[in-house]
């Protein structure tokens, strides 16, 4: 719900930085929590892991706190209230100027035209002018996960002791991860709106393509059956590795939260986002049960598999992937419309 309420808040020209703000936020979180395994790690008689784990209740709490003081999005005030005053107020509330009429005329539209559709939204989603919405809510949360993210943030501690680093310096490894995913995700913010969501994928994939290769072939090469490598060569997986992250972090990270939360028309936005989130976490899960595995049979070859698929996401982006940066939520479908392959979709009523 996160992206897609600040999607809601956000105005046009600056939606992709507010967005990406979500998951530099979450980035920091991983960083904070690699930090705070290292810290407790020190800390004897089985109470380190105890203390890292109690100390999650800390920020669950203040979301839960926070909550409850976060106002409603113009877009749910006009949908589930019809007030259009106070939605204005709103609009004129976060946008910082009383010229908010032609985008709350735009909002009344969309939730007029929602407020027709007397089909459940996941049925209405199946149709096929939807198609490329619902396409996408699928396919971008699988790839922003067969990036192999996952695998790398739940057993980096592990990759960099089998390569040869000791516990303590595994375990900090992962927190100069942690940093570098940081500042990526800054930097993202920073661009993003200016340079487009395109652009930042495909360079994003080639820069993972590059490590998850380079990598792997470092490993194929040096790696023994016993585990361990020069220190030279665990310097530069490390630095590979970071490369790697700030390839992630910087493009599939925030954006794979980013654009499926702002192409969705009113009328399917609920069941599109939650399309979307099911399945990142679906793969999330699988890949959390299955990555540690993979890694102890496939070896080196789990960075080609994961660079095969970071290759063929690359692919499709630039084929099917169309620009939405500073474009009103509620004049996306335009986008749709314009696209050289969608656009034999959008025209069904």
């Amino acid at each position: 719900a996160v992206p897609l309420y600040l999607s809601e808040m956000a105005p046009p020209k600056s939606r992709g930085a507010i967005c990406s703000g979500f998951e530099l936020c979450t980035g920091m979180g991983v960083m904070l929590a690699q930090v705070t395994n290292y810290a407790t790690d020190k800390i004897k008689g089985g109470w380190g892991w105890r203390i890292s784990l109690a100390m999650a209740a800390l920020p669950a709490s203040i979301l839960t706190i926070g909550a409850i003081f976060i106002p409603e999005t113009p877009n749910s005030l006009i949908q589930r209230n019809s007030d259009h005053l106070k939605a204005k107020m709103m609009l004129q509330r976060i946008r910082g100027t009383d010229d908010v009429q032609a985008e709350l005329d735009d909002l009344i539209k969309a939730s007029e035209v929602s407020k027709t559709i007397t089909h459940n939204p996941f049925r209405k989603i199946m149709q096929k002018k939807y198609r490329p919405q619902l396409v996408m809510a699928i396919v971008l949360p699988f790839f922003q996960q067969m990036t192999g993210i996952s695998a790398i943030i739940f057993y980096a501690p592990v990759l960099f002791r089998t390569i040869g680093f000791g516990e303590s310096a595994s375990l900090m490894s992962a927190v100069a991860t942690g940093v570098v995913g940081s500042v990526a995700t800054f930097i993202s913010m920073l661009i993003v709106d200016k340079h487009g969501r395109r652009v930042l994928l495909l360079i994003g994939g080639i820069q993972m393509l590059i490590s998850h290769v380079v990598v792997g072939g470092i490993l194929a090469a040096e790696l023994k059956d016993h585990g361990g490598m020069s220190k030279g060569y665990c310097i530069v997986v490390l630095v590979l590795i970071c490369f790697y992250v700030a390839g992630y972090w910087c493009s599939w990270g925030p954006l794979g939260w980013l654009i499926p939360s702002e192409i969705f028309p009113l009328e399917i936005r609920s069941a599109g986002q939650s399309i979307s989130v099911a399945v990142r976490f679906l793969f999330i899960f699988i890949l959390a049960q299955t990555s540690l595995s993979m890694l102890c049979h496939f070896k080196s070859g789990i960075f080609f598999f994961f660079g095969g698929w970071v290759a063929v996401m690359s692919g499709l982006v630039y084929l099917f992937l169309p620009e939405t940066k500073g474009i009103p939520m509620e004049q996306m479908e335009k986008v749709w419309r314009e696209h050289w392959f969608w656009k034999r979709f959008t025209g069904e009523e």
